[in-house]
């Protein structure tokens, strides 16, 4: 297998060589800063909802996380692939970086999931890199298809390649609408939406098995049950990846870049509204992640990133923005940094005052936070030293022009 470019242009700035845009890493970073400041509370017993996925149905700012991920991995792609062609890559060296990059990522996704005990009998197989890896796999064969042997970018290509994507991406909701609604789940008949009698669930269970699915993908009285990085769910999921792709080809016309923005938002706010308008019949729900839910998420996250490419990219407005770009130029290794940390505060145990053996992450919010805040403000404000002190441990890597590409 080749090696990941770990090393290639370490002394300049991912967006000097390859077209991309600012706002693309700083969009990218805050939802790095976002997964690690929700995941890491001092006490899930005291956490802002927004804070917290969604029990079941309806969605927070937090489950807009992960979806609006994939879309900014949609929107790099046309302007990743655009600047291999330019430099001369063929069609083959490109497929070969795409199978290597999502052969890598689904490794350090087992890493992180086995960390530190590695147990081969319960190890979660899906994951969050998981997913990435195979919408991005996915997402990449298709754009190639779609494409021809040279980065075309006339208005007839870009429609072409449009139309197509587009009907993709729409076949892959009304396919997942019509497996959750319609497949007859042994034991349980079609239609069931919860926790236990899903399509997606049900495939997962028996694909996998309980003992290699997420540890709190619990039903009541049943145990584990389902697993929010799935693999049938992941057709939703490289949907969202799609709404991206869209994104990124619409960045890649040459409209004025005040007009993209607007249009990025127009999208994004038709997107929620029709996510909002299908919800009665089929619930916004990000853990079995239904088309609903892919379309209105969406929407959130091209609202987002239109915001974030009006203010970097248009208006130029670049104050306060270098935390964000410290996250989003190194965003795979903050994420496994950030989980690695998580893991150990959770494994490592540390004496109270009246002898009390406790998770560090525990001593450490009881010590420090707990006992001049109130719960919920020293819940948070444990959080957001957690993301201070990763943003510490990738600052190096920024400060010296190091972009650890997968």
């Amino acid at each position: 297998m080749a090696k990941p470019d770990l090393s290639r242009n370490l002394s300049q700035h991912p967006e000097a060589g390859d077209a991309r845009l600012l706002s693309l890493d700083a969009f990218r970073g805050m939802i790095i800063a976002g997964m690690i400041l929700v995941t890491d509370p001092g006490t899930y017993s005291a956490v802002y909802p927004q804070l917290m996925h969604a029990q079941w149905n309806g969605a927070t700012a937090t489950d807009m996380i992960f979806p609006s991920f994939l879309v900014i991995i949609g929107v790099a792609m046309t302007f990743s692939f655009a600047s291999r062609i330019e430099r001369g890559a063929d069609r083959r060296q490109i497929l070969w970086h795409v199978l290597t990059r999502s052969v890598l990522l689904i490794f350090l996704g087992l890493l992180v999931n086995g960390f530190p005990e590695y147990n081969l009998h319960t190890i979660r197989i899906p994951g969050i890199l998981q997913r990435i890896a195979l919408c991005y796999f996915a997402g990449s064969l298709l754009y190639l298809a779609v494409s021809g042997k040279k980065d075309a970018n006339t208005e007839s290509q870009r429609l072409r390649r449009g139309t197509v994507i587009g009907a993709v991406l729409a076949g892959l909701l009304v396919l997942y609408w019509v497996l959750l609604k319609g497949y007859p789940v042994p034991g349980f008949g079609s239609g069931r939406l919860d926790s236990l009698g899903n399509v997606a669930a049900y495939f997962d269970r028996k694909i996998f098995g309980v003992q290699h699915l997420w540890a709190y993908g619990l039903t009541p009285g049943y145990g584990v049950t389902f697993d929010p990085e799935g693999l049938l769910s992941t057709l939703p999921a490289l949907a969202t990846l799609l709404f991206g792709v869209l994104a990124g080809e619409w960045l890649r016309t040459n409209q004025a870049r005040g007009r993209k923005a607007l249009v990025l938002a127009v999208a994004g706010v038709a997107l929620v509204l029709v996510g909002l308008a299908l919800s009665p019949l089929l619930p916004l729900n990000k853990k079995i992640l239904t088309s609903t839910f892919a379309i209105f998420s969406g929407g959130v996250a091209l609202l987002l990133f239109a915001g974030f490419y009006f203010v970097l990219d248009v208006k130029r407005w670049r104050r306060g923005v270098m935390p964000l770009l410290v996250f989003g130029t190194n965003a795979i290794f903050a994420f496994v940094v950030s989980s690695i940390i998580t893991t150990l505060l959770d494994r490592w145990h540390l004496a109270l005052g009246d002898g009390t053996l406790v998770k560090a992450h525990q001593w450490l919010y009881a010590k420090g936070f707990a006992t001049w805040m109130q719960p919920i403000h020293a819940s948070l404000a444990y959080a957001v030293v957690i993301v201070l002190v990763n943003l510490a441990i990738v600052y190096p890597l920024y400060r010296k022009r190091i972009f650890l590409r997968v």
